[in-house]
């Protein structure tokens, strides 16, 4: 395969192996083994012939495709593509019909501004393949994301439309310059043969215009219509070559019905308009989406291993085991997590944890995958590789992302579906009233309608907008989940905090330590650090490291069970219990450790043996992005499962408005729904395990990055960084969207308005159509790239 395909790490689990592919169907050729590239682009203008078995190698399915749990959907796998081959918003419907109709398909969705499609097939009864050939039959392209976006591939899609941009322009200009004499002359000025010869010359011009430069307009319109649906292109491919048809007549027979007058001039002009546009509208979603893209693809392609004879050997990612030691150069990003084996590397985290400045680390000290060496070359030993990195996780949360229809997306495309056979049958009754009029001039109406209602600013008025913001707070350290999360987000007006590791930092200090009489400091450590290092709660990750510290042989303990939001419980080899928590866990009251101090609890069968005191810090912006919400009109709660005594008092400190304090994960989640039923629209900002309920009960759900895996799957966005100034960035980066949003959909409506009417009465040429076609579009991607400096 293209080393460029090999550039991202997997970020899903192994896909389903190859036995479970079935025979080839009666009449199906055998494919042949995997080749290791990809073969040819499009032959022809309406079939691709790649050699798709590539697809269905177990090895290369691991970087796009992930094996589903049994649902009520059936067991399947879910595979993450991009369609090359997509014109216009239509494409996504035209490529969803196809595959959505294959045996073996259970869903497919495209989005249009980025082109990924997410594919959910069951293995035992398709192959990939095959789903990929029968996509090319239409005119359409499967390719993995990482060959997709790799620099030689967006160097050819480029090459390619700078090139039909380039002759649609130079022949018009040639056409322009015939034309002119016709319009500052008048009427019989010009000889009769001079006349025809200017039309044959622009006539023979028009050629590579329309057999070449508008060979995209009518690809996508002849896919639609073999498929019985009516796309984007459709009219304007009508309307060029009726306006070809036309004047080639005139051309020809000068004294037939439509010598009159030629069309080449607006031909040429429209053509060039559109497909302007159209280039600028492909680098503006490549700008719209580039930070998706870029985080997605950053691994390097190959990275330096060291051999047992401690030289060095190129090698690609997916002959890395976890063990190797790699020598990562300087400007190189890391191609694993591991662990740092030099004295000293500054390292660039920015876009995988939002840390805007260089990070020093030593040597022992971990790596993430996908963060930059900024200093000299360092030596990194590889713990994780693939899907269990850091990185591999952040990229699947982009590629849902990006692969998510939004509601208003997808009524957008609804509303687009009618509206072009309205279009056809506005343009067909103008025809034929102006026909009755000037038939000449009913070839420049009917033609004008049909290029200048396409409804390409409608579609992406909304994917644009929200994409340019997934983009733009990415590159701010916020990953977004799910882009619809940004229409409840806007609509927002009660955040509920959890307390602790949300509002006050999730590293806690140890204050001091309370024995009971007779008890064993050493032996609490090591009874705690057991209990502690199977739970991923700030408190328990603080004890653990701190018993580590004291006691490095911990008491051996079996059967670690945790009750969420109250502590652990294990055995030990007599079969007794042990259990560390909170005081009503450990069946001990508030007392025994001080009533106004945070403390987790160590007790067994016989009772209470030690308690560690705490001592908890608020983070530095927590104070300032309570007030942020404030000032934007958003009241605040702090919803806990701490006494109410440390509650109130970090909420007292912060200026949360509310407080619900000793709350268990089932009267958080009654407490949200309470909330709800008052009528207000909540936000909850959580990170804990027992946070993964009302995570996901919330209207929209912030988890922050060192948030427990089930918090994290459960919310809309991951402040990876940490800060609560985020979620009041992203609150308002929410709400500029939707006023985008709201002001794309507002222009694309009264661009229908008004050009519609002014086309129907003649007052607009169809060059001007096409202008105004290509201007609207571009002012929808214009204005939603505004967001991503927002």
């Amino acid at each position: 395969m293209n080393p460029a395909a090999s550039a991202l790490v997997a970020s899903h689990v192994p896909a389903p192996p190859a036995p479970a592919v079935p025979p080839p169907a009666a009449g199906e050729a055998t494919p042949s083994p995997p080749r290791a590239d990809w073969l040819g682009t499009h032959r022809g203008s309406l079939t691709v012939t790649d050699d798709f078995a590539v697809l269905d190698d177990p090895v290369e399915q691991e970087t796009f495709t992930r094996a589903l749990a049994p649902d009520g959907e059936g067991a399947g796998a879910e595979s993450v593509l991009v369609v090359q081959g997509m014109y216009c918003a239509a494409c996504a419907d035209t490529v969803e019909s196809v595959l959505q109709h294959l045996p073996g398909v259970q869903r497919a969705q495209v989005h249009a501004a980025t082109r990924r499609l997410t594919l959910r097939w069951d293995p035992t009864r398709t192959r990939l393949s095959s789903l990929a050939r029968a996509l090319g039959d239409t005119g359409y392209r499967l390719l993995p994301m990482q060959h997709a976006l790799s620099v030689s591939e967006r160097l050819r899609e480029t090459r390619q439309a700078l090139w039909r941009l380039f002759v649609a322009g130079f022949c018009m200009m040639q056409v322009m310059m015939y034309a002119w004499p016709a319009y500052v002359t008048a009427p019989g000025e010009i000889p009769p043969d001079i006349n025809q010869l200017l039309r044959w010359a622009s006539w023979v011009i028009s050629l590579p215009v329309v057999f070449f430069a508008s060979g995209p307009f009518f690809a996508s319109a002849w896919r639609d219509l073999k498929h019985g649906r009516v796309g984007m292109d459709t009219p304007v491919s009508i309307g060029i070559l009726v306006t070809f048809l036309v004047s080639s007549a005139a051309t020809f027979d000068p004294t037939g019905p439509w010598g009159a007058e030629v069309w080449f001039d607006s031909l040429t002009m429209f053509v060039f308009f559109l497909l302007g546009g159209r280039y600028l509208e492909h680098k503006a979603r490549d700008r719209t989406a580039g930070a998706l893209d870029g985080l997605m693809n950053r691994l390097p392609e190959v990275c330096e291993r060291q051999k047992p004879d401690g030289g060095y050997e190129s090698v690609s990612l997916r002959r890395l085991r976890v063990g190797d030691t790699v020598r990562v150069q300087a400007g190189q990003a890391f191609p694993a997590d591991g662990e740092l084996l030099d004295g000293l590397a500054v390292v660039d985290e920015a876009l995988l944890t939002g840390e805007s400045h260089p990070l020093s680390l030593q040597a022992g000290q971990g790596v993430v995958a996908g963060s930059f060496n900024l200093g000299g070359p360092v030596r990194v030993r590889i713990d994780r590789l693939g899907a269990d990195t850091r990185f591999a996780q952040i990229v699947q949360l982009m590629e849902r992302a990006s692969t998510e229809k939004p509601r208003l997306a997808v009524l957008a495309d609804r509303v687009a579906a009618p509206f072009l056979v309205f279009v056809l049958l506005a343009a067909t009754v103008a025809g034929f009233y102006w026909w009755q009029i000037d038939h000449t001039q009913a070839l420049a109406v009917a033609v004008a309608v049909l290029i200048v209602t396409c409804p390409c600013a409608l579609s992406l008025a909304t994917p644009t907008a929200m994409l340019a913001s997934a983009g733009a707070l990415a590159r701010r350290g916020v990953l977004v989940r799910r882009l619809q999360a940004f229409e409840a987000l806007a609509g927002i007006d009660a955040v509920v905090f959890d307390k602790t590791g949300t509002l006050t930092h999730d590293r806690l200090a140890l204050q001091k330590v309370t024995l009971r009489e007779g008890a064993s400091l050493s032996d609490a450590w090591a009874l705690a650090g057991a209990l502690a290092e199977g739970s991923l709660h700030p408190v328990s990750r603080m004890i653990a490291r701190e018993a580590m510290a004291c006691q490095p042989d911990l008491a051996p303990l079996a059967g670690h069970t945790e009750r969420a939001g109250q502590g652990m419980q294990a055995l030990r080899p007599d079969g007794s219990w042990v259990r560390l928590g909170s005081a009503g866990y450990c069946g001990l009251p508030p007392s025994v450790a001080g009533e106004h101090l945070p403390a987790v609890h160590l007790s067994d069968a016989r009772g209470w043996i030690a308690s560690f005191v705490l001592q908890e810090s608020l983070r530095d912006d927590a104070v300032a992005a309570v007030a942020a919400l404030r000032a934007l009109g958003v009241r605040t709660w702090l919803l806990s499962g701490d006494r109410e005594t440390a509650a109130r008092q970090v909420a007292q400190v912060v200026g949360v408005d509310h407080v619900i304090a000793g709350a268990s994960p089932e009267q958080k989640l009654a407490e949200i729904a309470a909330l709800q039923a008052r009528g207000l629209k909540v936000a909850m900002v959580g990170d804990g395990l027992n946070d993964g309920p009302v995570l996901a009960r919330a209207d929209t759900s912030f988890a922050l990055g060192h948030a427990a895996p089930l918090a994290q799957s459960q919310s809309d966005f991951i402040v990876q960084g940490g800060q609560v100034m985020d979620v009041v960035n992203t609150l308002t980066q929410a709400r500029a969207t939707l006023r985008t949003v709201r002001q794309n959909l507002a222009w694309a409506a009264a661009y229908n308005v008004v050009s519609v009417p002014l086309a129907l009465a003649g007052y607009m040429p169809p060059w001007l159509a096409g202008l105004g076609m290509a201007a609207s579009s571009l002012l929808v991607i214009g204005n939603a790239l505004r967001l991503a400096r927002h």
